[in-house]
Parts: C-alpha cells; sequence; structure tokens
C-alpha cells in the first residue's frame, strides 16, 4: 500500500503536463514500433508500457536509451536477413511479440519502477545495465550469425553451425561491446548514470552476455529453459551485478 502511495506520489509531482507528455510519447512509440514492423500489436503495447515506465523512473534520458536498443536491435534483426532465413535463426516479419519485448525489457523496467520510490541511483545503473545487454546480445547474436565467421559454443569451444544456442564468434564479442558502451554513453550523456560507472555498466553488460551464451549452450540447447528465459535472467544478471558492485 505504502509503494502505491509512492508511486501515486511521483506521479503528482511529476505534473500532469508532464505525464501527459510521457503518456503521448509512449503511444508515439508503440505506433512507430508497430509500423517499422519492430513488434507485433501487443508487443509494441509491452514496449509502450515499458516506455512509460523506463520515462517514468528515468525521465528522458531512460526513452533516450530505450530509443538507442530498439534503433540498434532493429536494423540489427534485418541485416542479412535472407541468409538468417536460410539458418532458420530469422525473426519473424512481424517482428518481437509481447514475450519477447517482455523477457528482454521487463528487468530494466522494474529497476526504474523501484528507483520511482526508493531512489537508489544503484537502480539506474541497473536499468542501463540491462539495456545495454539487450542491445549487446541482440547485435553480437544477429550480426555475428551473419559475419562473424566459425561460432563456437562458449562451453567447449567446439565449432558449430551458425545461430546454434551458446555460439559466440569473434566479431560477435567485439559487437556486443560496441553496442553495450554505446547504449551506456547514452544513458551517461543524458545523465540517467555518471560517466565514471560507464565502464562497470558495460562489463555487467557483457557479464549478461556471457550468462546468455552459458544458458544457451546448457539449459536451452536441453531444452529445460526457453529464449525468452535465458533473455530475462540474462538481463537480471547484468542488472544484480551492477547494482552489488556500484558504490
Amino acid at each position: 500500500m505504502n509503494d502505491l502511495r509512492s508511486i501515486a506520489s511521483v506521479l503528482a509531482t511529476s505534473g500532469a503536463g508532464e505525464i501527459a507528455i510521457f503518456a503521448a510519447t509512449t503511444v508515439a512509440f508503440a505506433v512507430v514500433a508497430r509500423l517499422l514492423r519492430g513488434a507485433t500489436s501487443r508487443g509494441a503495447a509491452a514496449g509502450g508500457v515499458i516506455c512509460f515506465l523506463l520515462m517514468l523512473g528515468a525521465g528522458w534520458g531512460g526513452f533516450a536509451a530505450l530509443c538507442a536498443v530498439f534503433l540498434l536491435t532493429w536494423t540489427a534483426t534485418r541485416l542479412g536477413y535472407r541468409r538468417k532465413q536460410q539458418l532458420g535463426s530469422a525473426e519473424r516479419r512481424g517482428g518481437r511479440n509481447a514475450g519477447q519485448v517482455l523477457a528482454n525489457l521487463a528487468i530494466p523496467a522494474m529497476a526504474a519502477l523501484l528507483h520511482v520510490w526508493l531512489h537508489d541511483p544503484r537502480l539506474l545503473l541497473a536499468m542501463a545495465a540491462a539495456l545495454s545487454e539487450v542491445a549487446a546480445d541482440t547485435l553480437s547474436s544477429e550480426i555475428g550469425t551473419v559475419m562473424g565467421g566459425t561460432p563456437r559454443l562458449v562451453t567447449s569451444w567446439k565449432a558449430v553451425p551458425p545461430g546454434t544456442d551458446g555460439a559466440i564468434t569473434p566479431l560477435g564479442t567485439l559487437i556486443a561491446l560496441f553496442s553495450a558502451l554505446l547504449v551506456g554513453l547514452v544513458c551517461a550523456m543524458t545523465g540517467v548514470v555518471r560517466f565514471d560507472h560507464l565502464i562497470l555498466c558495460v562489463i555487467a553488460a557483457l557479464f549478461g552476455t556471457l550468462v546468455d551464451s552459458l544458458l544457451g549452450a546448457t539449459l536451452e540447447r536441453k531444452g529445460y529453459l526457453g529464449n525468452n528465459a535465458v533473455n530475462f535472467l540474462s538481463t537480471a544478471a547484468a542488472a544484480v551485478l551492477v547494482w552489488l558492485s556500484a558504490k
């Protein structure tokens, strides 16, 4: 009950005008995501809710970070699409569904929402790390599949076919680093996190991608976990690591 009162207090302090702008921006984001086929109708609606929560907890910096993640992942998903279709790893043309959107973005949204009433800056850092992990994991997978060379299982370093769960490539790893750094920079430049926390944010994001690969090579390949569960746990790993490490 106290948590609900705290959220209501934040909404009241923000002012009706600002909340209305956030809501309008949320609707616009969802519409654009749907028109660009980045998400299905339900996926776009879920993305809109995430957008509002990020803006509520982190302001326009949260929106900027989400846009950076969306543009990076949308572009990477369409790169080499025909090749991905041949490999059976292509994203459906209608875009990501609600389950996929929530699997990737629920953790940063929860971190932003927790920040509303706890006011712990580490939660914004956790949000930034989770968003950076989403970009790093998606781009390393999407680009590494078609351009990364011979993929190797992270557990045994055995060469495997492109698109195999838990496989990584040197190019994919570099892309992951670049993506995490780019999203982290957006968060730092918009005041979501401090610049001296940028490296920690990137390290946590890369740790999350490693967790993703390990889970993919083990539990996902054996059928114990689905891809959505793996994505959720990897973003959680990034968020928890940075929250525990930050001062």
